[in-house]
């Protein structure tokens, strides 16, 4: 495949071609920052398939999202896991007993706490029955957790699966170098006060330079934010518009947290501290002041910053997924249909962060859906240029019919739908927990706005991504 982000920083003076393939109008937010009118309720048809059992979800919870290094730095990620489900339990007050199986996301691990799934659920109180197992798949660590639970249902092995995810940035683990962990090992299997000393003579000051981890791909050893602002110079993303959209996602999460609208998130008192009871990642600022920071990864010709990227954050978050059948007998009223759901991947020099794009026509094909039947979109907000490429990808024939393999473009999400109560970029990003996010976010809104159907889609490291078509529970 013809390489579709060769266009770099150095060629900036030049135009490109990509340049004017994807050259548009730029973007304006400005008008999105009123709130979005109360969609009408529709009468279209149901997901449901036959001799397949519908599959809900009952709540879902999140501890609010930190910044990391500020009120979660001295915890383990365990504690986090484990004050969401706590969340849950209280919020749903289901039995710990019903629970047939744990599944967390996660993408740093901590290695004490390796199946964090396990320990988070021992120390919220279930049953030391209750089998557990961690998950991981970059930033959709979540959905693969939640579509884990849904396939143990779906094919009648389970009937109560709480999903969710986790993440501490404040506290990551940095190894020794390679060679001092090989010395480390040998001296611990040396038997003799020689074979000691004839180690220690082989130590080198430089074995002790520790390995730090970063957020970068292992196949070409290109950081995120690197690839970000590759793939915003290949679709002619400038910089305005990468802080326009920063900025209407800050304050429609402003908006949204001060009306009460995130609903999902629950208090957690940190041992030693105050109790936590609100995201502290949402700053609306203005394009002034945005515009006076300087490049974060390619400098000095590069347009993504910090204010236009996700920052590093902690949290969790949990779901309470059932079967249909098994929630009613409970009592239960579900909040919203778990749907249709696809998985995709590319390559990840070149088209790291186009999950959406790819994922986005596969579910609606297999959901029988067209984008207008879409009620309220929800994509992870890795960065600004991240989410503009892919709407100028979703919009592009060109793009559709010499990369995927399309003969038409799906359409991008119309603005008026698309994250309106804010994203990743200002409620925060924790790896492993943001997929549950998304889709408690489209099931509240569409309970709120009176919408049928929602899709979540997201990217993630390695080039891979996801999408699946949430329906909302008759009322």
């Amino acid at each position: 495949m013809t390489s579709i982000l060769t266009y770099t920083f150095k060629n900036l003076p030049n135009t490109s071609k990509w340049a004017l393939r994807f050259s548009v109008r730029p973007l304006s937010c400005s008008s999105q920052l009123r709130a979005a009118p109360a969609a009408q309720t529709k009468s279209k048809k149901t997901l449901a398939k036959p001799n397949i059992r519908n599959i809900v979800v009952v709540d879902g919870v999140r501890i609010p999202f930190l910044q990391s290094g500020t009120s979660y730095k001295d915890l383990m990620p365990h504690d986090l896991a484990r004050a969401a489900l706590s969340g849950l339990l209280h919020r749903t007050s289901v039995p710990k007993d019903v629970v047939d199986y744990i599944i967390f996301g996660t993408v740093i691990q901590e290695v004490k706490t390796s199946n964090v799934a396990r320990e988070a659920a021992l120390g919220a109180g279930f049953s030391d029955r209750t089998p557990a197992h961690t998950v991981t798949m970059a930033c959709i660590s979540a959905n693969q957790a939640m579509t884990t639970g849904i396939g143990l249902i779906a094919s009648g092995q389970c009937d109560v699966v709480v999903a969710g995810g986790v993440e501490l940035m404040s506290d990551v683990p940095i190894r020794h170098s390679r060679k001092m962990r090989k010395m480390m090992l040998e001296l611990n299997k040396a038997k003799t006060l020689g074979q000691r000393l004839s180690l220690i003579s082989k130590f080198r000051l430089n074995f002790l330079s520790p390995e730090l981890p970063a957020v970068a791909e292992f196949s070409t050893s290109e950081t995120m934010g690197h690839s970000a602002d590759r793939l915003a110079a290949a679709f002619a993303v400038s910089r305005l518009d990468q802080d326009e959209y920063a900025l209407r996602s800050h304050s429609l999460a402003k908006k949204a947290q001060d009306e009460g609208l995130l609903s999902d998130v629950v208090p957690f008192k940190v041992p030693g501290k105050d109790t936590v009871t609100k995201d502290n990642g949402i700053r609306p600022s203005s394009l002034e002041q945005m515009a006076k920071l300087r490049p974060a990864f390619i400098k000095p010709y590069g347009t993504v910053t910090a204010a236009n990227s996700s920052f590093l954050t902690d949290g969790a978050s949990a779901m309470l997924i059932m079967a249909e059948e098994k929630a009613l007998a409970m009592g239960y009223k579900p909040k919203a249909y778990l749907r249709d759901f696809v998985y995709v991947s590319q390559d990840p020099k070149d088209q790291l962060l186009l999950g959406p794009t790819y994922a986005t026509p596969k579910v609606l094909e297999k959901a029988g859906l067209t984008m207008s039947d879409i009620d309220a979109f929800e994509f992870h907000e890795a960065f600004s240029g991240q989410i503009l490429a892919n709407f100028k990808a979703m919009d592009s024939d060109w793009f559709a019919q010499n990369y995927m393999g399309r003969k038409t473009k799906v359409g991008s999400p119309p603005l008026e739908k698309f994250n309106n109560w804010g994203g990743s970029l200002s409620l925060g990003h924790p790896f492993g927990a943001t997929g549950c996010r998304l889709v408690m976010a489209a099931a509240n809104r569409l309970r709120k706005e009176g919408g049928q159907y929602g899709l979540v889609a997201a990217c993630a490291a390695g080039g891979q991504g996801h999408a699946m078509i949430v329906e909302a529970y008759p009322k």
